[in-house]
């Protein structure tokens, strides 16, 4: 599909509107019009005197359409949201589709939540987001639960602070879905990079801790995650976890949470080493408690061995612990992934994750059709049980985020029970305050103090990048106390 971007500078926001119509197919962006006669959508902006038109007229299928809008006074911001709301219509028309999140393509609905509550209030916010971005009554009330929820958290979030993410990015195996930077650890050449990997991690940890201390940053939380970070060993955990305790102030912690990840790699010995070095968090991941959907996806694991991985970890002396479970995966059904839900459930987990599945281009799972993928009704059912399943039991929505090629145009969202939510999380998403990465294909972000303003650092995306390059990585670290002593 050809996408004509017209004498206007609203190209992001209008590609990614069609993307959320149909996530499958390839689009392009063209800046000029011909004579193309396949599917497309022209999108322009004309200055007519003093009014300015925006119009968006689409091709598709052998189905047409057209909506225009005439501002007499243009801003970018008008101009902007009044295409966006062309190419809408339009394409909302030929499919025969209202998404539930309307013209909201941004990946974190409650941050926007958030804002306009502290900006409105709490009803005019909500007016907001169904009247004029056309979001669903059920969806905005999921946004406004989150950003409520989220309150007293951010509130302990001071301009100094700061959480700390590790990077694993090594899995026992590469699950069908995944579109994560993940090597399988039983590919010769991955375990070849593993020791080195780790030897330069724990550099890039005192580096960072360093760095930390000398800007007189305050550390809220630690998140390991991946990858599988429960692929390490019991020794190699303990010698990173050690290198963070020794490099970092932990006296300002709140929460330090391991992604054990799946069932195959937990064991015992390394949960026990993990509650020695007061990890006080953990996540295990079974994705679905249906062994056909596990086999399909490429999981090494049953169900009955993620319940016990979970049983093994209540007796190992954690409290908290969260299950991550995915809505749409291929071969489910909405039966079994209620039994899913209800597992989960009735473990009593005190965080449950439903994500909807993402179809990136660098997974190896091949999809449907693109009204199967933006329009998937039965996903579309699992979340909603999902939500009523989970508020029935006093489960608590309290942070979430979007992403693009997802089954339905659905959101995944992290519940919890009261005062169980991980605050590692709440401040990622919501982009409360600095998140220093380290490892391969982490990204850290800066945030200025008392203000909105984000700077990322990426660290190279592989680890073999990551060893080969490790020393012009280092080099990026010096942009940290570059930007603290800018807003210092």
């Amino acid at each position: 599909m050809f996408v004509y971007i017209l004498d206007h500078k609203f190209h992001f926001e209008t590609e990614n509107l069609c993307r959320m119509f149909y996530p499958n197919s390839e689009i392009k962006l063209k800046y000029e019009l011909d004579e193309y006669d396949g599917d497309k959508i022209i999108t322009q902006l004309l200055n007519k005197g003093d009014v300015t038109e925006l119009s968006a007229k689409a091709d598709i299928g052998g189905k047409t359409a057209h909506h225009s809008k005439a501002l007499t006074d243009y801003t970018d911001e008008a101009g902007e949201y009044n295409l966006a709301l062309c190419v809408f219509e339009c394409l909302r028309e030929i499919t025969g589709y209202t998404p539930a999140w309307g013209l909201l393509t941004g990946v974190r609905p409650s941050k926007l939540m958030n804002k306009l509550m502290l900006s409105l209030g709490k009803e005019e916010a909500k007016e907001y987001f169904e009247n004029k971005l056309l979001v669903s009554k059920a969806k905005t009330q999921l946004a406004q639960d989150v950003a409520l929820a989220q309150t007293s958290a951010m509130e302990m979030s001071k301009p100094n602070s700061f959480s700390l993410y590790v990077s694993i990015p090594f899995c026992p195996s590469r699950c069908s879905y995944c579109s994560f930077v993940s090597h399988s650890i039983t590919n010769s050449n991955a375990k070849k990079l593993f020791e080195p990997y780790l030897d330069n991690l724990v550099k890039e940890i005192e580096l960072t801790g360093k760095i930390a201390a000398e800007n007189k940053l305050r550390l809220e939380s630690v998140y390991f995650g991946g990858g599988t970070p429960g692929i390490l060993s019991a020794e190699q955990s303990e010698r990173l976890i050690t290198a963070i305790k020794h490099s970092f102030d932990l006296s300002t912690c709140r929460e330090f949470t391991f992604e054990s990840g799946r069932a195959d790699v937990t064991t015992s010995e390394k949960l026990e080493t993990l509650k020695k070095c007061s990890v006080d968090r953990i996540s295990i991941n079974p994705q679905t408690f249906n062994d056909d959907v596990l086999r399909e996806i490429g999981r090494k694991h049953t169900a009955k061995q993620a319940v016990e991985a979970y049983n093994l970890a209540k007796q190992t002396g954690f409290d908290s612990i969260n299950m991550d479970l995915i809505a749409g995966l291929p071969g489910d059904t909405l039966e079994s992934f209620k039994n899913s839900v209800n597992t989960a459930i009735n473990l009593k987990a005190e965080n449950i994750t439903v994500h909807s599945l993402a179809l990136k281009r660098s997974s190896t799972l091949v999809m449907h059709d693109n009204a199967a993928l933006s329009q998937d009704s039965a996903a579309e059912k699992m979340i909603d049980y999902s939500i009523s399943a989970l508020k029935a039991v006093g489960y608590i929505p309290y942070y979430m985020y979007r992403q693009s090629r997802c089954v339905g145009n659905l959101e995944n969202v992290g519940w919890c029970l009261p005062q169980e939510e991980c605050i590692y999380n709440i401040y990622m998403m919501e982009e409360i305050h600095t998140v220093l990465a380290v490892g391969a294909g982490a990204v850290t972000k800066l945030k200025a103090p008392n203000e909105n303003y984000i700077e990322r650092i990426f660290n190279y995306k592989y680890p073999y990048e990551y060893n080969s390059r490790f020393d012009t990585l280092m080099e990026r670290k010096n942009r940290i106390t570059e930007f603290y002593s800018t807003y210092n």
